[in-house]
Formats: C-alpha cells, sequence, structure tokens
C-alpha cells in the first residue's frame, strides 16, 4: 500500500511537467557508447513514454566507438585534430557503415510492441533523411580534416511536418552537399545546432557520468553558460593528468553554445543510470548537470501566491523552535519584507529585511532554506541578495537573532554583539536568549 501511495504521490507531482512538455520540442544527443550500454533499452522505454505523452522528440544520435572498432578491422589509423576526427575518404565507406546500421537498430528497437513490456501499444512512428546540409570543416592550424565537415542548414520545415504526424526524428551526425558529398559531423555539435534551429524546449545530452564534479567530486547540478566556458577552459588545460573525458569537454562546450543561441536548458545525464531522463524531466531537482543561461533557481520579492510556500518552508523550523513564529495573516502583511528563493515554481528558501532606517540598521530575520537545498550554496546567494536590497536602502547595517546559527553567520562576516546594540524599535525577548549578531555592509 504504501508503494501504491508513493507512485500516485510521484504521479501527481509530475502532472505539471507533463503538461509543460506536451508538444514542446526536446533533443536527445546520444553518444555512440550510450547505444551500445546495456541500459539503451531502459532509454528506449522512456522515449516511447515522452512520445506518448506529446513530447515532440528529435535523436542526434553518434558513432565514435563503432567507427574506431570498424576502422581497426581494417587496419586504419584514425587521427584527430581538436578532438575531431581527421576523416578521409578511405575512411566513410566505414563510418556510413556504421551509422546506417545504428539507425536501423534504433528504428527496431523503436518499433518494438511485445506484450507485458513498456514499448506494448507504443506504435512509434519513425523517420529519418536529408534533414542537415553540411560543407566542409576545411583546413584547422594547416590540417586539412577532409570530410569531417559542420553544419550549413538544417531543414526545419521538413522536421515540423514529421512532428505533426506525431513521429519520432532520427538524425545521424552526417550531413549532404548540393554537390552530392557526405560529411562526418560532430554529434554534440550537431545537436546543439538542431535544437537551435527548432528552437528546441531542452537539449539532452546522455554521456558515461552522471554530470559534471567538482574538484572535491560533488556533483554540479547546474551551471551557467560563463560557469560552463570557464569549467572547459580548465579541462582543457587540466584533463591530460584529470580524468576529465573529452566527450564531457565536447558536450559542456556544445550546451554553452546552445544557451548562447537561445536554448534556455541543456542537460547532462549519465547513460548507465536508469530512469535518468525521467527524472530530469519530471522531477524539481533531476539527475545530472543542467546548463542554462542564468542560475535556474530565481530570488525575487515576495508575492502574496508565495504564503503557502513560504509557510510550508518555515512551519518545521517555527516547531523546533528555529524561528518566531507568525500567522498567516502577519506573513502576508509583511510580505513586502521578504525574498523567496524559487526553484520550479517551489519556495525552497526565504528571508525577510525588517529596516530600521532611523539607526541606519536592518534585521535579517525569517532565513530559511529548505534541507534538501543546502550545501549547496543558496543560503549565500539568498543572504548576498538580502545584503544588496540592504545597500540599495541605504542601510550600513545588516543584524540577525538566532539560536542555532551562529557559526554560519560568524562564517560570513556577522560579528557577535551584544542586545543593547539593537536599534531602539527592535524589543529583545530576553526568554528566548538569542545571540545577535552584526555585520557592517555600507560603510
Amino acid at each position: 500500500m504504501s508503494e501504491m501511495k508513493e507512485w500516485v504521490g510521484w504521479f501527481r507531482k509530475a502532472s505539471p511537467y507533463i503538461n509543460t512538455h506536451r508538444n514542446k520540442v526536446i533533443v536527445l544527443a546520444i553518444s555512440g557508447e550510450t547505444l551500445q550500454h546495456s541500459n539503451f533499452d531502459n532509454i528506449t522505454h522512456d522515449i516511447a513514454l515522452l512520445n506518448s505523452l506529446g513530447v515532440r522528440l528529435v535523436i542526434v544520435f553518434g558513432a565514435r566507438p563503432q567507427i574506431d572498432d570498424a576502422l581497426k578491422k581494417n587496419d586504419i589509423t584514425a587521427s584527430f585534430h581538436r578532438s575531431l576526427r581527421i576523416t578521409d575518404p578511405k575512411m566513410m565507406p566505414f563510418v556510413l557503415e556504421a551509422y546506417g546500421r545504428l539507425r536501423s537498430e534504433l528504428e527496431a528497437k523503436l518499433s518494438m510492441g511485445i506484450i507485458n513490456s513498456p514499448m506494448h501499444g507504443s506504435k512509434i512512428n519513425v523517420v529519418s533523411g536529408n534533414f542537415v546540409m553540411a560543407r566542409p570543416h576545411g583546413v584547422s592550424d594547416g590540417i586539412d580534416l577532409g570530410l569531417t565537415g559542420q553544419v550549413r542548414s538544417i531543414d526545419v520545415e521538413a522536421i515540423e511536418r514529421h512532428f505533426e504526424h506525431g513521429s519520432v526524428v532520427l538524425i545521424p551526425s552526417v550531413g549532404y552537399s548540393m554537390s552530392g558529398d557526405i560529411f562526418n559531423l560532430s554529434y554534440e555539435a550537431l545537436g546543439a545546432e538542431v535544437a537551435v534551429k527548432l528552437r528546441a524546449e531542452k537539449l539532452v545530452f546522455f554521456g558515461h557520468d552522471s554530470g559534471l564534479k567538482n574538484s572535491e567530486g560533488e556533483l554540479l547540478q547546474e551551471m551557467t553558460v560563463k560557469e560552463a566556458q570557464l569549467y572547459t577552459a580548465k579541462g582543457e588545460a587540466r584533463k591530460e593528468n584529470s580524468g576529465i573525458d573529452q566527450e564531457q569537454i565536447n558536450q559542456l562546450t556544445a550546451a554553452a553554445k546552445a544557451c548562447e543561441a537561445g536554448i534556455s536548458r541543456v542537460h547532462l545525464l549519465s547513460y548507465a543510470h536508469d530512469g535518468a531522463l525521467l527524472e530530469e524531466l519530471f522531477t524539481r531537482d533531476g539527475h545530472g548537470t543542467m546548463v542554462s543561461v542564468d542560475h535556474y533557481d530565481q530570488i525575487r520579492p515576495a508575492r502574496l501566491e508565495d504564503t503557502n510556500g513560504i509557510l510550508e518552508l518555515i512551519r518545521p523550523l517555527e516547531e523546533q523552535g528555529f524561528l518566531v513564529r507568525r500567522s498567516r495573516e502577519l506573513l502576508e502583511t509583511e510580505l513586502d519584507y521578504f525574498l523567496v528563493d524559487v526553484r520550479d515554481n517551489a519556495i525552497i528558501g526565504c528571508a525577510g529585511l525588517y529596516p530600521f532606517p532611523e539607526d541606519q540598521a536592518g534585521e535579517l530575520s525569517c532565513f530559511a532554506v529548505d534541507p534538501a537545498y543546502r550545501r549547496h550554496g543558496r543560503g549565500d546567494r539568498l543572504l548576498d541578495a538580502v545584503q544588496e536590497r540592504a545597500k540599495n536602502q541605504n542601510l550600513a547595517k545588516l543584524f540577525v537573532l538566532t539560536t542555532q546559527t551562529e557559526h554560519w553567520f560568524k562564517e560570513r562576516g556577522f560579528e557577535l554583539v551584544s542586545s543593547q546594540n539593537l536599534p531602539g524599535d527592535k524589543s529583545y525577548n530576553a526568554a528566548r536568549n538569542a545571540k545577535v549578531l552584526m555585520k557592517t555592509i555600507n560603510e
């Protein structure tokens, strides 16, 4: 029974995301390693589910390991320059053979309909074609990349016509020219280009890892474009002795370019993690690393419709005695003092700034962050926003009364002071015996 209740709860929470993604374009950029991994069957099932929910899907797929195997079997040595394969004419038959075989295998997997399987009744219409026009990459640093190419144009109208019939569109990483030549393309760059041209809601990359890690090995759940560019620059400099994967650098570079060109969110997921795609699309926190132009969280002034979310956030802290209890009526009258941290329409943090203009001081009050989002710098971002608001109000000092978080504030420049240092209009509850900490913010 508990499992059933958990499933019902998850399904209800996923409903807003189902509505959001319906009739939206999502581009899945899938590596050759993903296609040969044992978990790809589960990814196929998730693709079928997304299609049945009305998501317009494009699958851009690569074939690097398959091409490498074919070349090795035929005693052909592959060369690379700036992470791009140098494709000479004698390689192209093997490149095309690899993509042709993978396309057929993908079509076969998406055509399954076995009873008692997740694919039963899906009846997916899969299409592919000459949607990508390409041109030679040319000579780079004096090296001719041969038949390695880059995108010239995407036939958006043809792809959109297939969407109208509910089709899933397959695009191998090859492009064609008006002269009849065929070019070998980077699947990361092609995925980003397709997403931009189709004005996709999301671009999703699959890699061997569950997103990107910081220097301590912790998952980076989100990155801005600037942070992504800095990460790739550092990665290029130290990848030889740090284990950073070139494919991760390629994916992150493409993600940053896609965001700069108008894609709001790009996701980097693990192809080995069962359900990663569904977690990313239908839960608040997702699974891997998300790249966006700005932070996914938004800190803004509180609104009346935020009242319930703030109360849900602070009630447990009030019951534990960490915060002074506020009634709904009082909170609604004081909302103008509050900032909230919003993630996907959920309140995950809040703080109030109560000004004492005669003393050029402000009280930081009702400071709370959802436990699930602590240790990710959200408290610091919220504190920075409060301090910025205080400075804009020409306040010189910020003070806080706390019973539990004295050291957290000390680590951020607050100093312990006597309650006698409080502004004249501020009352002090001796029975609560809260610590008073103060910080100069505007000399």
